[in-house]
């Protein structure tokens, strides 16, 4: 990476827009609209973004980041190792904005741009925390999608990196910045349903087969080797591209990761802990005969030592819902329940009695693969007011990395005998020495992650 001339050359201009930012705003933006940012701050002060992962989830952050940052932010630059689709997405953003952004495939190339401000990580898991150590080190703000990390240890690393080099790092499960969420949690604080001692989170989706895949040639619009990036190299197959990852060990996390973690997060946060001293998960490849190498059906239980739990179930390939919602979460007091999914909040009393119900402005996606809408502009929204004038993150990645944790470990106790003892102090496995091969994973040469 860069020398240390070099980094210092990099950060002046990125921390001068946020003291000058500061300066000059005064109170917080967090909630502040597109045309505000662009009386506060001239065109000069536009922060320069780099989007990596533009496809899906990628293009619904860049949708996000325009609406919400309007004349305040400039689409520097996109980079994806799909040719057509950085193509395809160059050209929208042109027309959208009308300042064609730089187009990359190596996101090498976004780490040494000293343009460059901030940068908004959506590309598969298996790249998230080496991409956003390498632009900390370079002097970037991230914007990581969830996961944060593709095993334990790099969510260490993340931790470690922050602390180094000083840069403003959210992850992107935008419920943290949920007006509801954050009314029903800060409810439940003061005591709306007495003491909160249990969560309950769950998933459920129609998902079909992803088949067996066989080894062919990478087609012509793909940098197989660029999207492979950190992890050590395997041959290309017909049936990873450009979802299917996600159920491979080598580059995904499973569905408990890709999804649970949103709301066992918000779980989490409600009764108030952090890492749990014991972990158990039950389940299994059900319903098809295929490649499909984690599990479609997934109970996963952590227990705290002041005596809560959160429970998650996953249903990947039976959509039964539970409240008429294929996702959600509720929270179990002694005197009521909370029941939290991104677009309200409802709270009933010991007999399942609806006593209040709270509903968000706008709606967001919820079991769709892009999950775009209101949570994501408003996440975004904190994130550059966190970068402009030091706003409050909502979900800063000291937190994120927790709830990443969560979901490592009821992968890795399911796959070690189905219960494991945890230092809450650390996050790290007892006595387990199978189960912590799983903590860590190897790179391909040149792609470490160093902090």
């Amino acid at each position: 990476m860069s020398n240390s001339d070099e980094k210092t050359s990099q950060h002046t201009r990125r921390d001068f827009l946020r003291a000058s930012a500061a300066i000059g705003a005064g109170a917080s933006l967090a909630m502040s609209s597109a045309a505000s940012y662009g009386r506060i701050l001239g065109a000069n002060d536009r922060l320069n973004l780099a989007f990596a992962g533009v496809r899906s989830r990628g293009k619904a952050l860049i949708d996000s980041a325009v609406a919400v940052g309007g004349d305040s932010v400039n689409v520097h630059s996109l980079c994806d190792v799909d040719r057509n689709v950085l193509a395809e997405i160059s050209a929208a953003v042109a027309e959208a904005t009308g300042s064609a952004p730089k187009a990359v495939m190596d996101y090498r190339q976004v780490v040494e741009d000293r343009e460059v401000d901030a940068v908004v990580i959506a590309t598969p898991d298996h790249t998230h925390a080496p991409f956003a150590i390498y632009s900390m080190e370079a002097g970037q703000d991230v914007y990581l999608e969830k996961p944060c990390s593709h095993n334990p240890h790099e969510g260490e690393l993340l931790a470690k990196a922050k602390d180094r080099y000083g840069r403003v790092v959210q992850m992107g499960n935008q419920q943290r910045s949920s007006p509801t969420s954050i009314e029903a949690v800060k409810d439940i604080h003061d005591g709306l349903i007495g003491k909160p001692y249990m969560g309950k989170a769950w998933y459920a989706n129609t998902r079909g087969s992803i088949g067996k895949g066989k080894v062919v040639d990478v087609p012509d619009w793909l940098d197989w080797d660029l999207w492979q990036g950190p992890v050590p190299r395997v041959d290309y197959r017909d049936n990873l591209v450009h979802y299917n990852w996600h159920w491979f060990w080598h580059w995904g996390t499973g569905e408990i990761n890709n999804n649970a973690l949103h709301e066992m997060d918000i779980c989490r946060w409600a009764l108030g802990v952090d890492i749990p001293n014991r972990v158990t998960s039950s389940g299994g490849r059900y319903h098809f005969d295929d490649d499909w190498e984690f599990f479609d059906t997934q109970t996963a239980c952590y227990e705290y030592e002041d005596g809560k739990q959160i429970a998650w179930e996953g249903r990947s390939c039976n959509g039964h819902p539970f409240f008429g919602r294929g996702r959600g979460a509720t929270i179990h007091g002694t005197d009521g329940t909370v029941m939290l999914d991104r677009n309200g909040y409802s709270l009933y009393d010991h007999g399942g009695a609806l006593i209040k119900q709270v509903n968000e402005r706008a709606e967001s996606g919820t079991t769709d693969l892009v999950g775009g809408g209101a949570l994501t502009n408003l996440h975004l929204d904190n994130f550059f007011a966190a970068i402009r004038d030091g706003a409050e993150l909502n979900s800063p990645i000291d937190e994120g990395r927790i709830s990443t944790l969560m979901c490592h470990l009821g992968n890795i106790a399911q796959v070690n005998g189905g219960a494991l003892d945890i230092d809450p102090a650390t996050g790290r496995i007892k006595d387990n020495r199978k189960a912590m091969q799983l903590w860590r994973r190897e790179y391909a040469p040149g792609w470490e992650p160093k902090v």
